[in-house]
């Protein structure tokens, strides 16, 4: 039984280990995920009052969520407070194994992030994984007196305030600077036009489409080549889905520059030969006051006759902020982009992209615009 729990409580807390800190490059995918399931709640009628308010504190719980993963795991493998750590790793794994179990049953959300962008899982896998931590979990909380510390007790107290300060460290400098490791389709190198196309191998959603129809107060379905006679009352048309999909949705969705006439300018701006650059703003009131690094860039921009474009969820706001920013130019070109694919596109408040056509040369979070030289 020994030989068991120690197999049990190095490889599960190793998993929580990298898992948290898998996530914790990137804290607010985990924070954007866990308001699907918010919405996804809300939608369904259960609580909402409640998950519209708790959609506000999202990358608060992403960052606590993810701090506490990295302190179950190491508590594990030093074998710190035993009964704190296993009892903590049980809540966890009950509470992940709802989640998992939600996702692939309901359907209403793709995936759990588990692991965030940088190792996606499939429902079944993460489900799977799931139930066998669980089962690792309860050995460990009942056979807890196999675990064996690995160091004194004000040794092992130190170790772990390190673990958890250096987890809110990487946190709190990625979500101000960019993911230290960029898994998301708007990475250096990618090309955004062909990754805003459908997939090669795509299998489409397969439906059946049905239609009520009433006669005499009596409501009937029928298929669309049994359709009844002039006698019977159109109500409705109802739309089953008979098979999901697989790979039908393009890795970049919804990413689209609008101008304020409704004009869709994305394939002629990323078409364009030569180098450019795109700012995409994702939230300006987030931006320290006097923050005016992106109007020097602007104006620099405008200077050395190098394509500059704004892109913005709030374009009337961008409008505001940037009429005049280059001087002697006129008013930036300024778009509206749908927020959720911002939201993608910019992990931060805002982010630069220098583009050469459709690829992504570099880019750069607002922390960092005082590096960028035209």
């Amino acid at each position: 039984m020994k030989l068991t729990v120690t197999v049990a409580r190095y490889f599960t807390g190793l998993l929580f280990i990298f898992s948290g800190l898998i996530k914790g490059i990137d804290p607010r995918g985990l924070a954007y995920k866990m308001q699907e399931f918010f919405e996804a709640w809300a939608n369904a009628g259960f609580m909402k009052s409640m998950m519209e308010q708790l959609n506000h504190y999202a990358l608060g719980f992403s960052v606590l969520m993810i701090t506490l993963e990295v302190l179950v795991g190491l508590g594990l493998i030093l074998g710190w407070q035993k009964k704190i750590t296993t009892w903590l790793l049980l809540a966890l794994m009950l509470f992940f194994t709802f989640l998992t179990s939600y996702v692939l049953f309901s359907g209403k959300i793709k995936a759990c992030g588990c692991f965030g962008d940088c190792v996606p899982l499939t429902p079944n896998q993460t489900f799977t994984k799931d139930i066998i931590l669980l089962v690792f979990a309860v050995l460990l909380l009942l056979q807890r007196r196999y675990i064996t510390p690995l160091a004194k007790p004000a040794v092992l107290n130190m170790l772990m305030l390190v673990g958890v300060l250096g987890t809110l460290g990487l946190q709190f400098y990625v979500m101000k600077h960019l993911p230290l490791k960029d898994c998301l389709p708007f990475k250096k190198g990618n090309n955004i036009i062909e990754l805003r196309k459908m997939p090669a191998d795509a299998v489409p959603d397969k439906y059946a489409i049905n239609f009520i129809y009433q006669k005499n107060g009596e409501q009937k379905e029928f298929a669309a080549d049994a359709l009844p006679d002039s006698s019977w009352e159109y109500v409705e048309r109802i739309q089953k889905l008979l098979q999901a999909g697989k790979n039908n949705a393009p890795l970049i969705n919804d990413f689209s520059f609008t101008t304020a006439s409704g004009v869709d300018t994305t394939e002629a701006i990323l078409n364009q030969t030569g180098i450019y650059y795109i700012l995409i703003a994702k939230d300006f009131s987030a931006l320290p006051a006097k923050f005016g690094e992106d109007l020097r860039l602007a104006r620099e921009a405008s200077q050395n006759k190098v394509p500059f474009y704004v892109v913005a969820s709030n374009r009337a706001g961008a409008q505001l902020r940037y009429n005049g920013a280059a001087e002697n130019a006129g008013p930036l070109p300024v778009f509206s982009c749908d927020a959720t694919a911002i939201k993608t596109a910019a992990r931060t408040h805002m982010v630069l992209y220098k583009m050469q056509g459709p690829i992504v040369l570099d880019k750069w979070s607002w922390a960092d615009f005082d590096e960028v030289r035209f």
